[in-house]
C-alpha cells in the first residue's frame, strides 16, 4: 500500500514538466518539497506553491542526499536542456542525476519513486520515429540506464514514458499502454503531471512501465492498452478520463 506521502520531493520543479507537476501538488495537503539547480528560481517555486525549496545539483550525490531527506515520495523530473548533448551524450542528468537520487531515495526508505522518461526509450522504441531516435539518442540511452537502475534499486516506483511532450491545456484523457510498443503521439505536459501526482497513492501503478498520450495526441493504432485506477481524488484532480482504445 502506498505511503500517505506527507512530504514529497519534486526534483526538476524549475522545469516545464515540474512546474506543472508543482501546480498539481500545490492544493494538495502535501508537503511539497522542491528542487532547483538556481538560487534565481528559489523564490519563483515558492510563488509557485512549493512549501520548501532545496538548490541542489544532482551530479553532486551529496545534493541529492540532501534533497530527499525526510520524504516519502519522489517525483523525477530531471532533463537535459535541448543542446548538441541530446545527440553526443557527455554528464547528462537524465542518468547521472536520476540515479544519484534513486540512490538517495534508497538510503532514506523512501515508499515511491516516479520517474519521467519518454517514449523511444528501450522496448518503447517503435513509439518514436528513427529520426528522432537519432537526434536524442544521448537521451534516450540515458534515460534507459536511469530506468534499469530504478528497477534494480528495490524501491516501490511508477516510470512514465510520455510521447511528445506539448504545453497544451490539459485534456483530461489519457491513453494509457504498457509494455513498450503500446502507444505513441503527444500529450500535454499538464496532463503527465496529472497521472504522475496520482500514481504513489494508486497502488495498481506500484512497480509498472507505462508508455502514455492524449487522446487528440494518439497517432496510429494503439496496441496492449491498459486501465488504471488512478486516485486523482487524493492529488484533488477532477474529471480526468483515462481513455481505453
Amino acid at each position: 500500500m502506498a505511503s500517505t506521502g506527507e512530504r514529497v520531493l519534486i526534483a526538476g520543479a524549475s522545469g516545464d514538466t515540474g512546474r506543472e507537476l508543482l501546480s498539481v501538488l500545490r492544493p494538495t495537503d502535501l508537503t511539497v518539497r522542491a528542487t532547483t539547480r538556481s538560487y534565481a528560481t528559489a523564490d519563483a517555486l515558492k510563488r509557485l506553491g512549493a512549501d520548501e525549496v532545496v538548490v541542489a545539483d544532482f551530479f553532486e550525490s551529496a545534493d541529492a542526499v540532501r534533497a530527499v531527506e525526510g520524504c516519502d515520495v519522489v517525483y523525477c523530473a530531471l532533463g537535459t536542456s535541448p543542446g548538441p548533448r541530446h545527440v553526443l551524450g557527455g554528464r547528462l542528468v537524465d542518468r547521472t542525476g536520476a540515479i544519484n537520487l534513486a540512490t538517495a531515495a534508497v538510503g532514506e526508505s523512501v515508499d515511491h519513486f516516479v520517474l519521467l522518461s519518454a517514449i523511444g526509450v528501450g522496448t518503447s522504441k517503435a513509439g518514436m520515429s528513427l529520426a528522432g531516435r537519432l537526434l536524442l539518442r544521448a537521451t534516450l540511452r540515458a534515460k534507459r540506464d536511469a530506468e534499469t537502475a530504478l528497477r534494480r534499486s528495490g524501491l516501490g516506483y511508477t516510470i512514465f514514458r510520455p510521447g511528445r511532450l506539448t504545453n497544451a491545456t490539459p485534456t483530461g484523457e489519457v491513453v494509457v499502454g504498457e509494455g513498450g510498443d503500446s502507444v505513441s503521439g503527444s500529450i500535454p505536459r499538464a496532463d503527465v503531471a496529472r497521472v504522475m501526482a496520482a500514481a504513489p497513492f494508486t497502488p495498481e501503478a506500484r512497480n509498472r512501465t507505462f508508455e502514455i498520450v492524449s487522446r487528440d495526441g494518439l497517432a496510429g493504432t494503439p496496441t496492449n492498452v491498459v486501465e488504471v485506477p488512478w486516485e486523482f481524488e487524493r492529488v484533488g484532480v477532477e474529471h480526468e478520463r483515462e481513455v481505453r482504445r
